[in-house]
């Protein structure tokens, strides 16, 4: 008999194993595929990460909480997981980008500055600004490197008494008397809670909820500049995200993993179509190469150089693209952690420590009101 049984150990999941056992709880994870895993939504090589929000100002203070958890984990380990770069939030004034990131900015007077498109354009030669073209600044943005924090967040729950399971898939799960019983493809498991952190398997594990969850495919693209990387090196280019006239939000992370590394570049939402995870289509085909280099061209043509290789990914999207992070409705032993919706990454840290509250507390001190999978009740995909 188990405390606690996380139902998947990718990003969230591992971050809520380490939370648990950290509080001295005998916690069982359960993981369908390997450790820190490409095939659902935490790989990549690098994820961004940033203060000033343009999706809600009541996501900053879980974004602080992140920035702390991050250092903590990096302390702990002795692992390379975060890398400060700066940040650009890029797009006319009106766009979600811009204007988002400046009100985030100013709620809770964050530092930044605001660029015109000749200040940006002085400052970044690569890029090719419209005339209204305006850039928010933040120096504490950057990326964290998604494999190796679960894999930090997993080794450490390893050293504090998790039993670990990979390979296992879960197949069900039901409420019982004395809290939960999990089935999986080798056996079942009983413990007093559990925390459902899936992914894109979310809404099959989720089912009876009903929860509006669509899965969608998504492409990240790594380019070799026509210049050579330095100008795109970590240590002198930000990660930015840029809101063009028509609305395709793009992003990239600079250079990080040496000469041969390239640079990472892809769409927030543009791409992506409904998919399957268990048949999604893994291969990248030429017209979606040819899609993001269109964008490239245009605003920083330097990066439409050569295509170096590509990865798919998954979103698992809520309507109103804000997280599900609460206990389960009806099960009280149960929390859920879902739709994070292609930008839930950076909170991992902290979501973890907020499921384990969850789990054990019944409610945590974390603002999560925004989160409730009641606000959800009747709304669909548009």
């Amino acid at each position: 008999m188990y405390d606690v049984i996380v139902a998947g150990l990718g990003g969230m999941g591992s971050a809520a194993a380490y939370h648990l056992a950290a509080r001295g709880e005998r916690v069982l994870g359960l993981e369908r595929y390997t450790p820190a895993h490409d095939r659902g939504s935490s790989h990549g090589q690098s994820r961004i990460i940033r203060l000033a929000y343009s999706e809600d100002p009541a996501y900053v203070p879980l974004v602080l909480r992140a920035y702390e958890l991050w250092e903590r984990l990096e302390s702990e380990t002795g692992e390379d997981l975060m890398t400060i770069t700066g940040g650009l939030m890029i797009g006319p004034p009106g766009t979600r980008v811009f204007d988002g990131s400046k009100e985030s900015a100013e709620k809770y007077d964050l530092p930044h500055e605001i660029l015109d498109a000749a200040e940006l354009k002085r400052r970044y030669p690569v890029f090719e600004p419209t005339p209204d073209t305006v850039a928010l600044f933040e120096e504490r943005a950057g990326f964290l490197r998604p494999e190796a924090c679960v894999k930090a967040h997993l080794d450490r729950a390893a050293s504090l008494g998790v039993d670990l399971r990979f390979e296992e898939e879960i197949l069900s799960w039901e409420p019982t008397r004395s809290g939960v019983r999990v089935e999986t493809a080798s056996g079942g498991y009983e413990a007093e809670r559990l925390v459902i952190s899936a992914g894109a398997w979310a809404p099959r594990l989720l089912a009876d909820l009903g929860l509006p969850l669509e899965v969608t495919r998504q492409i990240l693209f790594w380019f070799d500049p026509k210049g050579g990387i330095e100008p795109f090196l970590s240590d002198r280019f930000p990660i930015f995200i840029w809101e063009p006239e028509d609305g395709n939000s793009f992003y990239s992370i600079p250079a990080h993993d040496g000469p041969t590394g390239g640079v990472k570049a892809a769409f927030f939402r543009a791409d992506g179509k409904p998919a399957d995870p268990e048949m999604i289509d893994r291969e990248v085909h030429d017209e979606e190469v040819e899609f993001i280099r269109s964008y490239l061209a245009r605003y920083v043509p330097d990066l439409d150089g050569d295509f170096l290789y590509a990865k798919t990914c998954m979103y698992t999207n809520t309507p109103d693209e804000h997280f599900v992070i609460s206990t389960h409705p009806n099960y009280p032993q149960v929390a859920i952690a879902a739709g994070f919706s292609g930008h839930g990454y950076k909170f991992c840290s902290v979501v973890g420590e907020i499921l384990a509250d969850l789990v054990t507390q019944g409610e945590t001190y974390h603002p999560i009101d925004l989160f409730s999978p009641t606000r959800l009740a009747g709304t669909t995909h548009g």
